[in-house]
């Protein structure tokens, strides 16, 4: 995992960070005891670029990421675009993006600091963002944010195309 937080910080994107199931899969597995690590669909690299919004540019960066760490799952995402495709107003960065995602436990990322970073906090140590905290994720609660609430249809399909329940029975859904 430190592998890739330290291919995505190599990049310099603005305001990026690494999320979803990235850290919600390590911290699920850790609470099930499972010795292997459940397979990842996809390495979410998220990034606030409002200058660049081409999926051009994310591929681009795909493509980096793949000479980086070749057979990686990686997916590159300009949170400066993702309104147009939720319907919202345009987000001011990753993590005000990160509040309009449907479920609570998703809405997490992490990233290695540098000094360019705004706050207090050091360069080298890991950041963790969630808009929403942790208890859900760390009690394996899967709740509508209140986009999940507002979009139930895409809230609900997404939770049945998931379906992880499979990998990680002790988890509870909370249905708006």
């Amino acid at each position: 995992m430190m592998a890739v937080l330290v291919a995505a910080r190599r990049l310099e994107l603005p305001d990026c960070w690494i999320g979803a199931g990235f850290v919600r899969r390590k911290i699920w597995d850790h609470l099930h005891g499972f010795a292997q690590a459940t397979p990842l669909d996809d390495i979410d690299l998220l990034y606030f670029h409002a200058d660049d919004t081409s999926r051009a540019g994310e591929q681009a960066i795909e493509e980096r990421l793949h000479r980086a760490m070749p057979g990686q799952p990686w997916s590159a995402k300009n949170q400066a675009r993702m309104h147009l495709r939720n319907g919202d107003q345009p987000y001011s960065g990753t993590v005000d993006a990160m509040r309009h995602w449907l479920e609570t436990p998703t809405c997490v990322a992490v990233r290695i600091r540098t000094d360019s970073d705004p706050g207090p906090q050091r360069a080298g140590v890991l950041e963790l963002a969630a808009p929403y905290g942790i208890d859900d994720l760390l009690r394996l609660i899967v709740r509508p944010t209140p986009a999940g609430r507002r979009r139930e249809e895409a809230y609900r399909a997404r939770l049945e195309s998931k379906q992880w329940r499979q990998n990680w029975p002790k988890m509870h859904v909370i249905w708006p």
